[in-house]
């Protein structure tokens, strides 16, 4: 058996002309087409990574924002409930300074009428003190009782203070010479001219007296010129106790 080199050759060439032509042809687009598949397929897994990172981000974000919105909500429930209590504290505080300012009140009301009370039932005994001690003196006033307190009178305009005197001359100095006596009891006529004469030399001139009685006076006499007054006499004296009486017990 002889072997044909030059079908070898050609056989071999042919081989080499249609590996070329498939390579060129054929293997080339197909690798192209592979690396672009192999392109798309990594730019897929690139945007499916990044699209899963964003999303993870998204997660973590969204897992962030539940945090703090919680946090929030805490702090927003701990806010409202220290306000609530703040609230119930300052209402309950106002509530007793206004339970305790009726409690004050009533009681300054209750200390005012039993202050009151008693000052009217002071006021009463002191009243029927004054009369019964009018009704016992009356019973035990007479001239002689009158005599002693016209005499005291006179012993104490006698004995007034210089400034004293000078001031009530200045105060009757443009009023008439004429005063008013009142007595309990008629004053007998050297009474009469010993009051004439004290106020003669009280006023540094005559003085006329116009005298009549006031059995209200119980005893004593009551003098009256112009403006001035010289009482000396048991009404007024217990008249006056009386409102002192009162007058005290109001303070």
């Amino acid at each position: 058996m002889q072997i044909d080199w030059s079908t070898i050759i050609l056989e071999i060439v042919n081989f080499l002309v249609l590996v070329w032509i498939l390579k060129h042809f054929l293997y080339q687009p197909v690798l192209d087409i592979i690396a672009k598949r192999r392109a798309g397929i990594e730019a897929t897994v690139t945007q499916a990574e990044e699209t899963r990172h964003s999303a993870e981000s998204l997660k973590q974000q969204y897992e962030g924002r539940v945090a703090d919105w919680e946090q929030e909500r805490a702090v927003a429930r701990e806010s409202l409930q220290h306000e609530l209590d703040t609230e119930r504290q300052r209402r309950l505080e106002t509530l007793q300074a206004e339970v305790q300012s009726e409690r004050e009140k009533a009681r300054v009301a209750d200390e005012r009428r039993l202050v009151e009370a008693q000052r009217r039932s002071e006021q009463q005994a002191l009243v029927q003190s004054a009369r019964f001690a009018a009704k016992l003196l009356g019973r035990l006033s007479g001239p002689d009782l009158e005599t002693r307190l016209v005499q005291w009178m006179l012993d104490e305009i006698r004995n007034l203070p210089s400034a004293q005197l000078t001031a009530l001359r200045q105060e009757t100095a443009n009023h008439p010479n004429e005063a008013e006596v009142q007595s309990a009891h008629p004053l007998e006529a050297g009474t009469r001219r010993q009051i004439e004469s004290a106020l003669g030399t009280l006023f540094e001139r005559p003085v006329t007296c116009r005298f009549h009685e006031d059995p209200a006076l119980i005893a004593g006499v009551r003098i009256t010129l112009g403006p001035w007054v010289l009482r000396a006499n048991l009404q007024d004296e217990l008249q006056g106790f009386a409102e002192l009486s009162h007058d005290t017990t109001t303070d």
